[in-house]
């Protein structure tokens, strides 16, 4: 039972992780706004955002060239390359793509609410020194939302990390299945 179970969690996992990273990149790039006088912000003026991107791009393109293996093999219950490299490749593999995601969401978070408390403080510091309150409440509620979005993108994120962090325990069990105990 569970060598059916186990490819096809695999394949599931990686489905829901490849949804989950093209959605944060989809927020992540329709994430900007306009100040009052025109200036434009965008995610890329950020580069922890960038680095948030690019863990998502790299961990969907990882995915996508794991999707046709895990296919395969869930429906024949046979590796595609049949000489052992595989699971070997699928367990150093899947690790080292799950702690990328883990750190763009780390950078991402990180970077979303500390902007998010400087520039609340930093409003509020201009409230005081007697700047209009309309048009800082304006500006304000600008930058929470575009953080705020950076911020969904990121929780997004997280779950395509999540997700690849079970795939990398699952392809640990599915390497070591067939050597016995100790391997």
């Amino acid at each position: 039972m569970a060598s059916k179970a186990i490819p096809a969690s695999i394949l599931v996992l990686r489905i829901v992780t490849l949804l989950a990273l093209v959605a944060s990149v989809v927020v992540l790039v329709t994430d900007h706004f306009t100040l009052q006088d025109g200036i434009q912000q965008h995610f890329q003026d950020i580069h922890a955002y960038r680095f948030v991107l690019t863990t998502a791009a790299i961990g969907a393109a990882y995915t996508l060239i794991q999707l046709p293996f895990d296919i395969y093999y869930a429906c024949t219950r046979k590796r595609l390359i049949r000489n052992g490299c595989m699971p070997e490749f699928d367990f150093y593999a899947d690790k080292l793509v799950s702690l990328v995601l883990a750190s763009g969401v780390g950078a991402g978070f990180g970077v979303g609410f500390e902007f998010k408390r400087v520039l609340n403080d930093l409003f509020l510091l201009l409230l005081a020194l007697g700047e209009d309150p309309v048009s800082l409440d304006e500006e304000q509620s600008k930058d929470n939302d575009f953080f705020n979005r950076a911020n969904i993108a990121t929780g997004v994120l997280l779950v395509g990390a999540i997700c690849m962090a079970v795939i990398s325990v699952l392809s640990s069990i599915n390497r070591t299945s067939n050597r016995g105990y100790f391997g």
